[in-house]
Parts: C-alpha cells; structure tokens; sequence
C-alpha cells in the first residue's frame, strides 16, 4: 500500500508500506543540487550535505554517528545534480529513534567552525581523488562539454576555491532558501504503520516548519556540443561521447532505456560485442542515459591504449550509425525489455531503492509512482515505440566529447 501527505507547512509524505519485512529505510529529499548552484555556491549543495553530519544543539558529529550504531541503523546521504538525500534504514522497532536522529541532523545542524575548517579539507580530497580518478574526471568534462558551465554542466563536488571560502553564512542562506518546506519530501518504504510514520513526520519535522513563499530558481539547460579534453600522464586514455536523450518523464523514456540497453547496457550490447569482443580496444565500454526534468542526455563511454583512440572512436561511432541506420532485431528488443522489466521488479525488493524511487517522483511529479503500472506498460512496449525513441537519439549536430590521457588535441566531433 502507498500512502501521501502534503501537511500545512507544503511538506510531503509518501508512505510506501511493504508486508513481510523486518526493516523500513526512511528519507529526506531535497529538491537541490549543482544544476541550481550559481557559480560562485558551485559545491555548496555537496559540502551542506557532509556538514549535516557535524553536530547539532543535542548531538555532537560522533554522538550523531553513535546513536544510529546503538540501534543498528545505517545512515548516508548524497548529492546529485538536482537532488540532495539523506536517508536512513534500521529495523522497524528502531524506526522512531532513527528518524528523530535524522530529522535532528537535517533541521537543526550547526555547522561548528571548527568541524567546517575540518571537513572542508576532507570535501578537497575527494575532489583530488575525483582528479585521480580518470573515468570521473572524463564524465565531468563531457557535462561541461556538452551543458557549458553552468547548470546541469556544473560538477557536484564544485572547484576546490569555492569549497574553501564557503561560510557558515553561505550555508545557512542556501538551506533557507533550497531548504523549503515545499521543496522538501520525506519517504518511507518497508515495514511501517502509515499512520506511525505520520506522527514520526508530524512531530520531528512538520511542528518545526513554518510554510513560507518559495521561488524555485531557473535550471539552465543549454546543449554547447564542444569537444574537451585534459592530458594526464596515465597509462589508458579515457574518451566519451553524449548526444540529446528524453526528460525523465517522457512517454518513451522506458523505450529509451530498452535502447540503451541494446546499444550499451551490458556484455550482449552492440557496443561490447564491437568494441571489447570483436575489436579488443577496451576492457570498459558502455553507454547509459542520464534523465532530468527538463530533457536527457545519452552517454558512450571507453577506456582504451592511447595508440587505440582513433581506432575506438571509429568503431563506436561505425556501431552507432549502424544502429541508427539498420535498427535492432526483435530478439535484441525482447531481451532489452526483459532487463528493464527485471530491473524495476529486482528494485522493488530493495527498502531503499524504493524508498528513494517514491520520494523522487513525488518531489519533482508530485503524484504516487505506481510500480505495477510500470511493469504493465513495459510489457506493453512495441518494437516501434523503441524505433521512433531511437530516432530521437544521435543527432550528431548536438554531439560533445571529452577525453583524459596522453592527448595533444581534442577528439574531433564534426
């Protein structure tokens, strides 16, 4: 059963209750990430995320830890492009305590100074780790390459420089501004009584929020089809490419997928056969799609020998024209659709796969996900719903690439 509330303040619950189990996952979904960042708060919607962890007027960063160990609760957050997590999964007897814990950290955080000066040096780690990390660093760059610098081409992490000259000030602005009531959905999936965690949610978060005016901020969504590269002395050089795709809530989004999936999702995939089986340039090929509210983007990505990268380039560009021209079998059709079709139904078996998937799609639909009907229309995909999904892949004129290793030039697009 599925329960949602929308209380007063324009918080909103949604209640996804699973028979059978003896856990629930539980969590915060805030409607912000690096697409809403100017250039000057780039990174801030990722270190607000770290810094949630630091402490708050009851619990200190290790009492906040300690108290979800004491009841063997596991508790993470993350960040995305246009989206920030915080969430939570214990067994259904500690679901009240790990909630109040979550809900303390997430309204009442203090970010002390001194765990700031702390975690800001751990934030710049992790963007040097993401430096020395080749296939991360390509896929930022083809963001930049394909959106600009801005919105969604923006990085989650953000530059270093902005990182260490965020304030207390800056953090507290941008939580009063993104952290609005009506940009904010709690979500629960497992083994939970809907009217329990509504009292959970009516006491630890709605008693605390006052409904207050919220202008959501303008994402930008530009397509600059450039080609940028950056040379590292590393042994493989790393090369992707990205094309137009579906907003996550198009009609043949599900069908997109079933193309991909033929394309590039996996060891049968034309891509892999090509590429790594029949050709040996790579051991990493694949493609996925990256889908938002306001469009998509379809990504091809090999790590190959630096004296392979055109030969690479040639053979992924030949196994992509060749799909658009010839299409795709009705063997390679069934058996993309069976692996989208296994991949909702094998989620729906994850408390926390759901419980984000609900919370998702009430925060930026404001409507119910119905799983089930998913599965139906899956299964009542035709071969010419993924034919004229694939048509709307590829245009070449709107194409970006990026690549990292031993390159003197960018890869040529046009």
């Amino acid at each position: 059963m599925t329960y949602t509330k929308k209380f007063p303040s324009g918080l909103r619950l949604v209640v996804k209750q699973i028979d059978g189990l003896l856990s629930v996952s539980m969590g915060v979904l805030v409607g912000t990430g690096s697409c809403y960042e100017t250039e000057e708060e780039n990174g801030i919607s990722h270190f607000i995320e770290h810094m949630m962890f630091k402490g708050t007027e009851k619990r200190n960063a290790f009492e906040i830890s300690d108290a979800m160990d004491r009841i063997g609760a596991q508790v993470n957050a993350f960040t995305s492009k246009d989206i920030t997590c915080y969430y939570a999964k214990s067994t259904s007897d500690h679901a009240g305590e790990a909630f109040e814990i979550l809900s303390d950290f997430v309204l009442n955080s203090t970010f002390p100074e001194e765990e700031m000066d702390r975690e800001k040096g751990v934030v710049c780690e992790e963007i040097s780790m993401t430096e020395d990390t080749p296939d991360d660093l390509c896929l930022d760059i083809l963001s930049e390459a394909y959106f600009g610098n801005s919105g969604y081409g923006r990085t989650i992490l953000g530059p270093a420089n902005n990182v260490k000259c965020f304030t207390r000030k800056n953090l507290f602005d941008y939580i009063d501004e993104r952290y609005n009531p009506e940009n904010l959905v709690i979500s629960f999936a497992g083994k939970i009584d809907i009217k329990y965690a509504e009292e959970l949610v009516a006491e630890h978060f709605e008693k605390h929020l006052k409904k207050r005016a919220f202008g959501n901020r303008k994402k930008i969504l530009e397509q600059k089809g450039d080609s940028l590269f950056k040379n590292k002395d590393i042994e493989q050089v790393h090369i992707a490419f990205a094309w137009p795709s579906l907003a996550r809530e198009d009609k043949l989004m599900d069908a997109a997928l079933v193309v991909n999936t033929i394309l590039g999702g996996g060891m049968s995939s034309r891509l892999f056969q090509k590429v790594r089986e029949q050709m040996g340039l790579a051991y990493a090929v694949y493609s996925y799609i990256s889908s938002f509210t306001e469009g998509g983007i379809l990504t091809v990505y090999a790590g190959v020998n630096p004296s392979s990268v055109g030969k690479a380039q040639d053979a992924i560009m030949y196994t992509i024209g060749e799909f658009c021209k010839n299409k795709f079998t009705k063997d390679e059709f069934l058996r993309g659709k069976e692996q989208l079709k296994s991949s909702v139904i094998l989620s729906q078996e994850n408390t926390a796969s759901q419980m984000i998937a609900y919370g998702k799609y009430l925060l930026f639909n404001d409507k119910i996900l119905d799983l089930d009907q998913r599965v139906k229309d899956i299964d009542s995909m035709t071969m010419e719903d993924c034919v004229n999904a694939l048509s709307l892949n590829f245009d070449m004129s709107k194409m970006a690439a990026a690549a990292v290793g031993k390159l003197k030039n960018p890869l040529k697009i046009k």
